[in-house]
Formats: C-alpha cells, structure tokens, sequence
C-alpha cells in the first residue's frame, strides 16, 4: 500500500503533534513494545522518513512538546526587567510551563497513562522533567546576591518545582479535575513565606544608630557589644 504524505499541508508542530498523538493511540491500544516506527507512519499518513524528521527514535514519539516548552520557559525568565527577583522570576516561568502542559490535557493524560506501565518512557519523563530544573537553577545562580549560600540556587529550585510537580502529579492522578495553577499558587505562597521565616543568615543582621560621640555613648556602646557577644556565645554545660 502506498503511503501518501500529507505533511505539506501543515506547519511543523501540527505534523509533530499529529505523529505523536497517534503514537500514543497505538502504544495505549496494542502495547509500546509491539508498534513500529512503521506502523505509526502508517496510521499517521505520513512517511517514516518524517517521522524521523521530527522524532530521532521511537522513544522520543511520546514527547514533542518538552523542548519548544522549556524554550518559551526560559524566555519568560529572560524577559527584560528580570533578575530583579529571581524567585520570583522562577515562580513566574514555573507557572508558565504548567499552564502550558495544563493546555494540552490529552497528549499529558494520554501519556501519563502509558509511563505507569513503560519504565523506559516513564525515566525519559524524568529526565525531561529535569531539563526545567536546570534552566531555573541556573537563573538563580546568576542573579542572586553573591552573599547568598552557595546552596540556595540549587535549594530554592527544587523547592518551587516540588510545588509544581505536586501540583501537576494531583492533577494527572484526578484525571485532569484538580486546579492545579491554584495548588501551585498555594504551594508556592508557602514557600516564599519559609524562605522569608529563614531569611538570608549569611551576613549579619546588624543596628546601625548615629549616637553623640561622647564618653557616656562610648561606654554604652561597649556594653552593648559585650552583652552580643554574651547572647551569641553558647553557654557552658
């Protein structure tokens, strides 16, 4: 049977979308392990020569939509006026990219289904989950203030996307009825409000007054140093 592609009449992400839906119905209906690159074309109606055009391997048929994601992700946090608050930069894109993936339910639900039961394609989710985490690891490292810990990009990353991951996993596992941008919302107020309750312990909090310079300010100056020093020196056993 002649296979006759229609791929001219649509853009590039249609014929992307259109590939890997059909993948999906196929892997769901006759197993991940019994369909072909092949088959798929087939059912597609296009060639596997495109097929291969927009996906390297079979395994990748399940995902067409993380890297043009993670792209628009990263230019939301390299839109001008960012860097001011990059947890709040990161708190933005986040949003964003669950928005996104909210947008297209039934490629998201379809291919949830088909991880639980393919450990190959559920470890590639995995892997394509971190990508996200790299790029606002990254943003944090470069704009927050160098008196940071060290840690903290890395810290502060994860923290916002367990919101997200915990926001979106309650979702899949509803079946796509949970709020999940409200959830995150929540999760997320959580988190500023923790990171706020920490606060940045690497400098020291000082008082600055402006005092007479006097003998009677000097020696109450003195005293209250000592009595800092007393406070911030533990106690005997």
């Amino acid at each position: 049977m002649t296979t006759i592609d229609t791929t001219p009449r649509r853009n590039s992400s249609e014929i992307k979308n259109h590939i890997a839906q059909t993948a999906l119905d196929l892997f769901i209906a006759e197993g991940y392990d019994n369909v072909t690159v092949e088959a798929v074309a087939a059912a597609a109606g296009v060639s596997r020569r495109t097929v291969f055009r927009h996906f390297p391997s079979k395994g990748e048929l399940p995902f067409p939509d993380h890297a043009e994601r993670r792209e628009r992700g990263e230019a939301v946090l390299n839109a001008p006026g960012r860097g001011a608050d990059p947890v709040q930069d990161v708190i933005e894109a986040t949003e964003y990219v669950l928005a996104d993936f909210l947008s297209t339910p039934d490629l998201v639900l379809r291919r949830y289904a088909l991880t639980r039961f393919v450990p190959e394609l559920a470890e590639r989710e995995i892997l394509e989950h971190e990508k996200y985490i790299v790029i606002t690891r990254r943003h944090l490292r470069v704009h927050l203030p160098t008196s940071r810990h060290p840690f903290e990009p890395m810290a502060i990353a994860h923290l916002i996307d367990a919101m997200h991951r915990t926001a979106f996993r309650d979702w899949l596992r509803s079946g796509g009825t949970t709020d999940a941008l409200a959830d995150f919302r929540a999760g997320t107020g959580w988190a500023l409000r923790a990171l706020a309750a920490v606060g940045d312990d690497s400098q020291t909090t000082s008082l600055v007054a402006v005092v007479p310079n006097t003998a009677r300010a000097r020696r109450l100056a003195q005293e209250l140093a000592a009595l800092g020093q007393e406070v911030s020196t533990p106690a005997s056993p």
